[in-house]
């Protein structure tokens, strides 16, 4: 069962849900079956780009450097 996101244009509320094929949804605030679904994001927004900079310092302390672009491997390497 898959867990979507939805928008109730009646309320304007925005949830998520866990939905049944068989099942049609229900906005949990005023029960419209209306919705509109949406694409869910992967990740929390304004997270990414703080994991990405903790995972790449994770990296340099082990001593490689291979999640960084070779752009970006000429950069480090040069300080």
């Amino acid at each position: 069962m898959p867990i979507y996101d939805y928008h109730c244009p009646k309320c304007g509320e925005d949830f998520e849900l866990l939905v049944r094929a068989s099942t049609t949804p229900a906005c949990p605030h005023c029960a419209a079956t209306e919705l509109e679904r949406r694409l869910s994001l992967t990740a929390p927004q304004g997270k990414i780009k703080a994991i990405i900079a903790s995972n790449r310092r994770a990296a340099a302390r082990e001593g490689h450097f291979s999640n960084y672009s070779p752009a970006e491997r000429a950069r480090l390497l040069k300080s």
